[in-house]
């Protein structure tokens, strides 16, 4: 999914086998820095929190840190989403507009997100919306996003991963879901993130009417 919405790897999608130990040590380490961040990032700031505090929180090394994440940005950018919503694409009916699998798979994640995660997903949107270092690293991650799901759809269409049409619909797609996530940071007590994710597939199957 995009950096916004996401759901575990752990979790394997249907169809997938499940990570090996090694990969599941690598994710229990990724998580481990991650949450340590966030939590050091909610006490302190951003700006005030330098990685070598990080990896201490952790309990790893400054240079573990960084050989999972290269970049400080990098810890509130970078999660195991993608994957998963890349595999919830593929396993979707092959004639199903894209609209209703984005739908039906971002729905489905989003109320599958426990409340530490959804607590962490709303730091690390208001920190993508409020933190200009961390803004400024986004678009670079998103043509990343864009080819992952570009990826995704081309082969459940049929059609080659550069394929016009097909970046353009996973661009556009992406976009809204970014925008329901941005509202629902903004006010997460008032509307529930599936009902923002409706309300902006809807825009989109439309054709873009208002």
């Amino acid at each position: 999914m995009s950096r916004m919405v996401c759901a575990r790897v752990s979790a394997a999608a249907p169809g997938t086998s499940k990570p090996g130990l090694r990969e599941r040590k690598k994710l229990k380490t990724r998580q481990a820095i991650r949450r340590a961040a966030f939590r050091l990032f909610a006490e302190r700031g951003y700006d005030a929190t330098p990685v070598d505090r990080i990896a201490a929180a952790a309990e790893v090394s400054p240079s573990t840190v960084l050989r999972y994440f290269p970049a400080k940005e990098d810890i509130v950018l970078t999660d195991e989403y993608d994957a998963l919503l890349a595999a919830g694409i593929r396993a979707r009916p092959t004639g199903e507009p894209f609209v209703e699998t984005l739908r039906h798979v971002t729905v489905g994640i989003m109320r599958d997100i426990g409340a530490t995660d959804r607590g962490e997903l709303v730091q690390r949107i208001r920190l993508i919306r409020d933190v200009p270092a961390v803004r400024g690293r986004t678009a670079e991650l998103t043509a990343r996003h864009i080819e992952t799901v570009s990826a995704a759809l081309a082969e459940r269409a049929g059609r080659p991963a550069d394929d016009l049409g097909i970046r353009v619909v996973s661009a556009a797609g992406l976009a809204a879901l970014q925008e329901a996530m941005l509202r629902w940071a903004g006010d997460h007590e008032a509307t529930s993130p599936q009902e923002l994710i409706h309300r902006s597939m809807d825009v989109l199957a439309r054709g873009l009417t208002l």
